[in-house]
């Protein structure tokens, strides 16, 4: 586990060295800054983080790819991603690695959020209970979609190609349990239970139920295993 941690340290200091993390995370804090005047100002509006909240999802879909998108491609391009997966390092700590700095510097920017929560006490009287489900949903919800993002970067070394591989497959995601409300029986059902948005929305309503939780979960863990697989295929070229 040391060498996790050293990988993740490294690329931690990476990401606050450069103004990759800064823009993308000024844009995320603009943008849901926006969403929340916008539901705050409205008629009747209620002490809750849910009207911003579930734009954060769209955001988050754009977010994890770009913050992503250049910890395995840009290995790739210039030629270090062979020689660190022959030094004595697993793939799977160069993986888990990467993806703690992502979901780090992630977390950093969720966390700015939070003057949004201290706002609402501050003016209203908000419950607790779904303030938490809501943040707990989106930290799970944006963890998933950055293992999808480093997962995309490990299959190219262009990072524009891996970040719109990334959006693509986030918005399939996200979507598709639009396509389920169009069918009907057992195919509908699968369908909406793969759809990140349809797991999510208990969240924001503030309830907490396990299920969503393993699926997330589940998601992170499937799509860090498909990582580990890409990059030991390239062992075999």
């Amino acid at each position: 586990m040391t060498n996790t941690f050293i990988i993740a340290w490294k690329e931690t200091r990476s990401y606050f060295s450069s103004p990759t993390a800064y823009v993308v995370g000024a844009m995320f804090l603009i943008l849901t800054g926006v969403f929340f005047v916008f539901d705050m100002t409205r008629p009747f509006a209620e002490a809750s983080v849910r009207g911003y909240i579930n734009w954060a999802t769209l955001f988050i879909v754009f977010l994890a790819p770009l913050l992503t998108m250049r910890l395995l491609a840009e290995e790739q391009k210039l030629g270090t991603l062979e020689l660190l997966l022959t030094s004595p390092v697993r793939d799977w700590e160069v993986v888990i690695g990467k993806y703690l700095a992502s979901l780090a510097t992630l977390a950093a920017t969720l966390a700015f959020t939070l003057y949004y929560v201290l706002l609402l006490f501050y003016f209203g009287n908000p419950d607790v209970g779904p303030l938490f489900s809501a943040y707990l949903g989106l930290y799970l919800y944006a963890a998933a979609a950055l293992a999808i993002g480093i997962m995309a970067s490990s299959l190219s070394g262009n990072q524009i190609v891996a970040a719109v591989v990334g959006i693509g497959i986030l918005l399939m995601l996200t979507n598709i349990d639009r396509i389920g409300a169009l069918l009907q029986g057992t195919s509908a059902d699968i369908i909406s239970g793969i759809s990140m948005n349809a797991h999510f929305e208990d969240f924001s309503r503030g309830v907490l139920d396990s299920s969503h939780i393993v699926y997330f979960l589940s998601m992170i863990a499937v799509f860090l295993f498909i990582t580990v697989r890409s990059l030991e295929t390239r062992r075999w070229r």
